[in-house]
């Protein structure tokens, strides 16, 4: 990996973590929509944007193809359904939790997501950790540890975002295609379940009449999604497993920083013992990242 991919990967997960911590508050301003509701609303704006975003980087031509070859190739397209249907569970848990004040446990799979890739990377990919990415391995390992040991036990939220995205990431590095061409097929794969829940949902009726919600806040929702999005899978497949697994930390601390003070969800002293050392290995990850760069230029 070069240089400017190495800072561009970077760039590109952070800031789709800042769009994601955003997008969690922001589903709290389609009320009276539910999380199915806010997540097929989301797919029927996002595939246009995406659409938008192709023709803007001329991968027409790519995405073309891909979906010629899912045509010809039956395993490709079996795959291709599979990755659509990881990501879609990933997309209505993120839109359901802030309705239902589940935030936190959402956050939490988050953290613990970066552990797990982390480990994706060292035993099923084979890359190597130096010594600074291993503690920072080890103060998340301790936070994780300390919220297990108090509550015994993981909520589903929190085990559905941290062992379903791996096998995600590792089935869309298996299929190694365009990035974008790739989301743009998987939403567009998740377009026919999104307009049946729309239709027999009732969220056609729950916003009618509501004008600020078919020409802004639903409009915005695919847009802030789709860069959200792009963005995140791009970095993906710039940045090694482990380097991509540790720089999700910064989400879920954003995620959190969300809850407390838009969502108004409470992080007790005993929460705190879990968040307080996989803040520690946010900085050592930062701290990494900043070294790595300065090697790399040199």
């Amino acid at each position: 990996m070069n240089h400017h991919d190495f800072r561009r990967g970077i760039a590109l997960s952070a800031g789709a973590s800042a769009m994601f911590a955003l997008l969690s508050a922001y589903a709290t301003l389609l009320k009276p929509l539910t999380g199915l509701d806010i997540f097929a609303w989301r797919i029927v704006w996002t595939v246009p944007g995406a659409l938008l975003l192709v023709a803007v980087r001329r991968r027409l031509p790519i995405l073309s193809a891909l979906v010629v070859r899912m045509m010809t190739q039956p395993k490709l397209g079996a795959a291709m359904i599979v990755t659509a249907g990881l990501l879609g569970v990933q997309l209505w848990i993120f839109l359901w939790a802030p309705l239902h004040g589940r935030m936190l446990e959402v956050s939490l799979g988050y953290f613990l997501l970066p552990l797990v890739m982390v480990l994706v990377g060292r035993f099923y990919y084979r890359e190597r950790l130096d010594a600074l990415q291993w503690l920072a391995v080890a103060c998340a390992a301790v936070g994780v540890a300390h919220e297990l040991w108090v509550t015994g036990a993981f909520s589903w939220p929190t085990l559905v975002v941290a062992l379903g995205y791996p096998p995600y990431f590792v089935l869309r590095r298996r299929i190694n295609q365009d990035s974008l061409a790739m989301f743009t097929v998987e939403m567009a794969l998740l377009l026919p379940v999104a307009i049946l829940s729309i239709v027999v949902g009732g969220s056609l009726q729950a916003i009618a009449g509501r004008g600020e919600m078919w020409w802004l806040l639903l409009p915005g929702l695919g847009a802030l999604s789709t860069l959200a999005l792009a963005s995140y899978l791009k970095a993906s497949r710039l940045l090694p497993v482990a380097l991509f697994g540790i720089l999700g930390y910064v989400e879920p601390v954003l995620l959190v920083f969300v809850s407390i003070t838009l969502l108004r969800e409470t992080l007790s002293a005993a929460q705190l013992a879990t968040y307080v050392p996989i803040w520690i290995a946010v900085a050592l990850t930062a701290l990494y990242s900043v070294r790595f760069v300065r090697l790399a230029s040199n």
